[in-house]
């Protein structure tokens, strides 16, 4: 596996917990086990792996459910965001492509745990696609916009903006 010298964010939804990396693998995969179908909640878990050595917490600590003997699974205690995939025994801990700052970087080179893909996932890309959020519901996507809590895609100093304090 390559390391690649890149600086790299992340973090949860809520902004309680918050990564930094400068070194990442390029193991960019899909995982498809079923621990991974339920950590996520989701049909499978994208991943992408920063040495552990380089893996710092900038903001609150995840919280971690061991889900076998070698392995722990990351979360924030708060708002629930899976943040990471660690095997005890490897060096290296998979972060959740979502979590990134930019999920864009690390596009997935591989299906992994194949045999619990769900039946249907090859069809994926040939169903409708129906557009951006504000397309399909202006007013809804306007009142999301408006209340929205959600830490944005970058480190921020504080979290939530002092506005938003009570």
């Amino acid at each position: 596996m390559e390391r690649l010298d890149i600086e790299v964010s992340g973090g949860c939804q809520c902004g309680a917990v918050r990564y930094h990396t400068t070194q990442m693998l390029d193991n960019s995969h899909l995982c498809h086990c079923r621990m991974c179908q339920k950590a996520v909640g989701n049909i499978f878990v994208a991943l992408v792996a920063a040495p552990d050595e380089k893996l710092i917490w900038t903001r609150g600590k995840p919280a971690i459910w061991k889900s076998s003997e070698h392995v722990e699974r990351g979360f924030c205690a708060n708002c629930g965001t899976p943040l990471f995939y660690h095997d005890l025994n490897n060096g290296r801990t998979n972060l959740t492509i979502g979590s990134l700052d930019d999920p864009h970087a690390f596009p997935p080179g591989a299906n992994t745990c194949t045999e619990n893909m769900v039946r249907w996932f090859d069809t994926i890309t040939a169903i409708e696609n129906s557009g951006p959020t504000e397309s399909n519901g202006e007013s809804w996507a306007e009142a999301i916009a408006a209340s929205n809590r959600q830490h944005p895609d970058h480190d921020t100093d504080t979290w939530p903006p002092e506005e938003d304090k009570p």
